[in-house]
């Protein structure tokens, strides 16, 4: 139900090349393998800093190619990533001996009398010889069949909590569905593999065993895994954010607060139970009133929040979990226990003196 953004939707030509490759279907990767099989050694051009670019950087790497990556923003997975995130993968990246061609984008291509792309023209004037290309600068959801049918929005087919279309015989899953997320209180978009497999279990279930389902519940929810690394990341990147852990080293993260509440959190080299207590917390959307705490606790909040259930209390009209993280309590507790132990040596003194007179 989705097609991948092709060169000729934005002025260019030369996507039927036989070294310039995508990824959307089995098809697709079969031939990026087979192609990639053919130019160990050589150079491959990435369009696209995306998830596709990114993965099928890396992958390159692995198979012995040289990469370049290039893309119009001024960080990889701008979607998602915060500029100090990005900057993390984009150096290990480097180490790997990727390169980075950021603020511009492809204007035409050199092709050989084979038909072969043999270098890569950016519009900042730069050109790039390459043995391959691959293309991922994003998808369109395919609705053009229910135009005029099924209501549309957002992009995508509108479903309800059931996932069903403004024809109720209609289901719609996967990237395509535009559905209610009820931790956000909005209708999304989504567009990963974790949100196609649920929404498609859900419908399913729906359709089985109408009176047993209860509407979609989903948190948000994407992942990677290149190289040694691995992050996670569940719901929303909106508001606030406040960066943890060791950006030097291989576990960080960081939350997103919106008015008030975790909406948001990402966890790089972290375990199964870290990722678990992440998702948690974000699911819990708990109130946080000092960031400055959040960074200092860092991952262990997220872990002291998914220990256990958390009662719920209204706050302007609205539930939400009855945890609140604010002002660190430290030095009052210092404080006290300064004046106790002081305490306890007069009392210690005193009673002393009054033995000896005794």
């Amino acid at each position: 139900m989705n097609m991948a953004l092709k060169l000729e939707e934005f002025g260019l030509s030369g996507s039927d090349a036989e070294n310039v490759c995508y990824l959307r279907d089995l098809a697709d990767a079969n031939r990026l393998v087979n192609v990639m099989k053919s130019c160990s050694g050589g150079n491959a051009v990435v369009i696209g800093g995306g998830y596709i670019g990114m993965e099928c950087a890396a992958s390159l790497v692995i198979n012995k190619i040289n990469v370049t990556m290039v893309f119009p923003e001024a960080h990889c997975m701008a979607r998602l990533f915060t500029p100090k995130i990005a900057s993390y993968y984009e150096e290990y990246y480097k180490s790997k001996g990727v390169k980075f061609v950021k603020g511009t984008v492809l204007s035409s291509f050199d092709v050989d009398s084979n038909g072969k792309v043999v270098a890569v023209n950016l519009r900042d004037g730069n050109r790039l010889p390459t043995d391959m290309v691959v293309v991922g600068i994003g998808i369109r959801p395919n609705t053009s069949l229910f135009e005029g049918q099924l209501t549309l929005e957002k992009g995508g087919i509108k479903v309800n909590g059931r996932l069903q279309s403004s024809n109720s015989s209609v289901y719609a899953v996967g990237d395509v569905a535009t559905f209610p997320l009820k931790l956000l209180g909005e209708t999304r978009r989504l567009e990963h593999v974790d949100s196609a497999r649920k929404s498609a279990k859900h419908a399913v279930a729906a359709i089985m065993e109408p009176d047993k389902t209860d509407k979609f519940d989903y948190l948000p929810f994407f992942y990677s895994r290149v190289f040694t690394l691995s992050w996670q990341f569940y719901g929303d990147n909106v508001g606030e954010v406040v960066h943890y852990g060791n950006f030097s080293g291989a576990t960080f993260g960081a939350y997103w607060v919106n008015k008030g509440q975790l909406v948001g959190s990402f966890l790089e080299g972290g375990t199964k139970e870290e990722y678990e207590a992440i998702a948690k917390a974000t699911q819990l959307q708990p109130v946080v009133e000092d960031l400055a705490e959040l960074e200092r606790q860092g991952l262990g909040f997220a872990l002291a929040v998914s220990q256990k259930p958390l009662p719920s209390t209204p706050v302007d009209g609205k539930t939400v979990p009855g945890l609140v993280l604010g002002k660190s309590l430290y030095p009052l507790h210092a404080t006290a226990g300064v004046i106790l132990a002081a305490s306890i040596a007069a009392f210690a003194y005193w009673y002393g003196r009054r033995r000896r007179r005794w």
